[in-house]
């Protein structure tokens, strides 16, 4: 169980980065380039959100093998649609803030505007919503390797383990029940991690009264 973690949190972690770079990429040039740009790049996330997760994730494990890079890949590319969309929200909002205002009357590159001025500060919300999607890779994750489609033996991962315990669930019921409370502890673990982020970095709470 302990050895699995590491691959089962790996691609939660792996998983998550990637949905944050396409997420902010795809969200960064809507917010910024606005018009019709905007409109195709929204649409067109609108049109992948149609979709299931799931049946999009187990389609293109489907076809591209079930290797561990694999499921990593499939996982970010297939999570990122979300993130895009707040991405764009928060960066909506901060582009018409006061210091960025005064950035831009400064001359100063729009390239360095949107790295040091609006990225951070838009940047709360994203890292809250990262925290809690991590748990919901695992689990994602969990169920494609009990399926078969995720990480296959010998590379252990928790829904593999699980998988493999469910053929002595009579005799060995241990082998089954504690990987599946390593997932459960670990979700809740990631999901109160994301409660707390988002108190802190709560820009009302440092408000002068």
């Amino acid at each position: 169980i302990v050895y699995g973690a590491r691959i089962s949190l790996a691609i939660g972690l792996m998983a998550t980065a990637i949905s944050l770079v396409l997420g902010i990429l795809v969200g960064g040039v809507a917010a910024l380039a606005g018009g019709w740009v905007d409109a195709v790049l929204m649409r067109f996330v609108d049109a992948l959100l149609m979709f299931p997760r799931l049946f999009l994730i187990l389609t293109l494990a489907a076809f591209t093998g079930a290797r561990l890079w694999v499921v990593v890949v499939v996982l970010g590319v297939t999570g990122w649609m979300s993130v895009s969309r707040l991405a764009r929200a928060e960066l909506l909002r901060v582009r018409e803030a006061d210091f960025v205002m005064a950035a831009r009357a400064m001359g100063q590159h729009p390239l360095r505007i949107f790295s040091r001025h609006m990225l951070p500060s838009a940047m709360a919300p994203v890292i809250v919503d990262l925290s809690l999607r991590i748990g919901a890779v695992i689990l994602i994750e969990a169920a494609l390797s009990f399926l078969g489609f995720g990480v296959q033996p010998p590379t252990p991962s928790w829904g593999n383990i699980i998988a493999d315990g469910t053929d002595a669930l009579g005799s060995a019921w241990w082998a089954t029940v504690f990987p599946g409370l390593a997932i459960s502890l670990t979700v809740i673990s990631f999901n109160l991690l994301g409660d707390g982020l988002r108190d802190a970095l709560d820009p009302r709470r440092y408000e002068i009264r």
